[in-house]
């Protein structure tokens, strides 16, 4: 089908502006247009209503890291969702995606904890792999302050679906219990060679001259693109995680190694829910304030995790 109306339009608007595109500038500089195009551009009417929000730190991998509770309404106790913010591990924060943590606090019924973890080129692969780990290990172990009861799950869109695949696979590893990952259209392989990454390739938000530039910054001095705190997809063992509720859209560049990680779940025994967007495009978690489709996608999609972290 053709890209959702209301996401063609902005898509057209993003074009005529005549901005250059973000590969061409520095970090800086795409941090702030990305800064601009999400929290930015976000009336107040547009915030999705949560019972509460608290700003703190976590531990990071060797330092204390920015974090953003999110509360639900109603009587807990509520499953914890660590949450890990995209934009390439080179822009993104918290306020960029602070209306996505809202929609999982919302849709999910969970307490959200979103982290916010170092970003590349000035901490390169693996500081934010290395970062994820550790402040979901501590969260882990201090249950009882955020949604508590036992129930653990993580959550994260593109690089921070990335992340996420990284965290589950650690943490099952360490024998620690998790509940669920959601994984929104998640970068999981870093050199594989994908149908989409050609169809996809230009014109749709997320192109692959950014993607390389994301991966340039982040990895580029890595030799080995199948670790798998890079490529989870190319994770040792698979066996054991946690379900998953995986999204892609299908005007992504990364939605065919993100269906592909689904596959890899399944035959590995776990459960594993892939569901595509027709008529979607990298990103449009965050554009349900533009898009009535994008939003029933985000409502489905947190519902469908709420119910995997409740069994």
């Amino acid at each position: 089908m053709p890209v959702d109306p209301h996401i063609a339009a902005m898509l057209t608007m993003i074009d005529e502006s005549g901005m250059p595109p973000m590969y061409e500038g520095t970090p800086e500089a795409g941090r702030g247009l990305y800064l601009a195009l999400t929290h930015g551009a976000r009336a107040p009417e547009q915030i999705v209503p949560v019972a509460g929000t608290e700003d703190r730190t976590v531990p990071g991998d060797g330092e204390d890291i920015r974090a953003r509770i999110y509360r639900p309404e109603g009587e807990g106790p509520f499953p914890t969702v660590i949450f890990f913010h995209g934009g390439g591990w080179v822009i993104g924060d918290l306020d960029t995606h602070d209306n996505m943590a809202r929609n999982i606090c919302r849709g999910s019924r969970a307490v959200v904890v979103a982290v916010d973890y170092r970003l590349a080129p000035e901490h390169p692969f693996p500081a934010a792999a290395d970062d994820a780990v550790a402040a979901a290990r501590w969260i882990a172990g201090h249950l009882d302050e955020f949604g508590g009861d036992q129930r653990l799950g993580v959550a994260g869109d593109s690089a921070g679906g990335n992340l996420s695949a990284v965290v589950a696979q650690v943490l099952q590893a360490d024998g620690t219990p998790l509940a669920g990952q959601f994984l929104i259209y998640p970068a999981v392989d870093a050199e594989g060679e994908y149908p989409s990454r050609v169809e996809n390739a230009k014109g749709y938000f997320l192109e692959k001259d950014t993607m390389d530039w994301f991966y340039g910054h982040y990895a580029g001095a890595w030799d080995d693109a199948k670790d798998p705190r890079l490529s989870p997809l190319h994770g040792s063992d698979l066996s054991g995680l946690p379900p998953a509720v995986i999204v892609t859209a299908e005007f992504d560049p990364l939605r065919d190694e993100g269906e592909a990680y689904g596959e890899a779940l399944r035959a590995a025994g776990v459960k594993a829910q892939v569901h595509r967007y027709d008529g979607m495009i990298h990103g449009f978690f965050d554009m349900g304030t533009i898009s009535p489709a994008a939003q029933t996608a985000i409502d489905e999609s947190c519902a469908r995790f709420g119910e995997v972290l409740r069994g």
